[in-house]
């Protein structure tokens, strides 16, 4: 039996820049760390006692004979990419739900394709689960998905991933001070809009309007890098929170479908009672908002959206693992 723990991610800046379609012609740039709210995967292989072969368990059951028979896209597809058919049960938790803006999705089929690799007894290096899950999402299934997600998943931490250029992309820790990246998490909060969104949809639509947006794409890439800069440097992290709004402004004005009324309001209350900054986290539609404001302020914005959750958590490093192994 193997258990593994994968995170999911906070994406700062650039979102949007990781887009194939994007980077492999202008290159990308994102700032993004994961966090301490986890997927949860649990393999093994399945007795023959059985009447059935496959039986994977998320929010439904599925019992099977064959794996062709399994409608989880990324359980049949990892499965089937790395030649495994000898019957298997997969089970499913996960600290948050999905179409949260979090990668929750990514963040599932990094797990998986961790989890089968390991019942074939070989450990792949966070590089190669990056790539595979990169394959698996956009090639085989046809997801349209960004790329991100994949990446820090598979390899955990506070990072500048750079997309782009014959080894597609590479990721960069980012140095920060123990006392600058505490206070940082300090004045972060994560509200959930109460509302989830099919990613795949809103990335489809924002795709399609790529070629049109090289302005407002590359102008990420400028605040992205002025982030970093604020990050490394002397500067305050004030500055950091007010490029979260320069930017959320941009973003926003990419397509129709990642923004809406209701969350433009959340937005506006937030900022009118003491956020210097935020965005929405993911494609669009829906799912958590992150807000920037001094420690101080943070009850003001939770009572003023006292009908939202807001989730404490913190930062983490470790990327994808296997935290529990047995030939039993």
């Amino acid at each position: 039996m193997i258990i593994c723990r994968t995170p999911t991610r906070i994406s700062f800046f650039g979102g949007g820049t990781d887009y194939p379609v994007w980077y492999r012609e202008n290159y990308g740039l994102v700032i993004s760390t994961t966090i301490n709210k986890y997927s949860y995967i649990t393999v093994r292989y399945l007795p023959k006692i059985f009447d059935y072969n496959f039986r994977v368990r998320y929010f439904s059951t599925e019992q099977t004979q064959s794996l062709e028979e399994i409608r989880h896209p990324s359980v049949r597809e990892c499965a089937r990419s790395l030649g495994i058919y000898k019957g298997f049960e997969v089970i499913h938790h996960a600290d948050l739900p999905a179409g949260s803006g979090l990668g929750s999705s990514s963040t599932f089929t990094v797990g998986m394709l961790h989890s089968f690799y390991s019942l074939l007894n070989y450990m792949p290096t966070k590089r190669e689960l990056a790539l595979k899950a990169l394959e698996v999402e956009q090639q085989i299934i046809g997801e349209s998905v960004g790329s991100q997600d994949q990446v820090s998943a598979a390899f955990g931490g506070f990072n500048l991933i750079k997309f782009g250029g014959e080894n597609e992309f590479e990721v960069d820790p980012i140095v920060i001070g123990r006392e600058k990246l505490h206070e940082l998490q300090d004045k972060l909060l994560l509200c959930f809009t109460g509302f989830s969104r099919s990613a795949s949809e809103i990335a489809q639509h924002q795709i399609s309007m790529t070629p049109g947006r090289i302005k407002e794409l590359g102008a990420m890439s400028d605040l992205t890098r002025e982030a970093l800069d604020i990050l490394t440097s002397g500067r305050q992290l004030d500055d950091f929170g007010a490029l979260l709004n320069e930017q959320w402004r941009i973003k926003r004005s990419l397509t129709a479908y990642i923004s809406t009324p209701e969350i433009d309001q959340i937005y506006e209350v937030a900022i009118r009672n003491g956020a210097l900054g935020g965005k929405l986290l993911g494609a669009g539609g829906g799912g958590f908002m992150l807000f920037y404001a001094d420690k101080e302020r943070h009850e003001t914005i939770q009572k003023s959206l006292s009908d939202k959750i807001f989730v404490p958590f913190r930062f983490e490093s470790t990327g994808s693992r296997i935290v529990y192994f047995s030939h039993e």
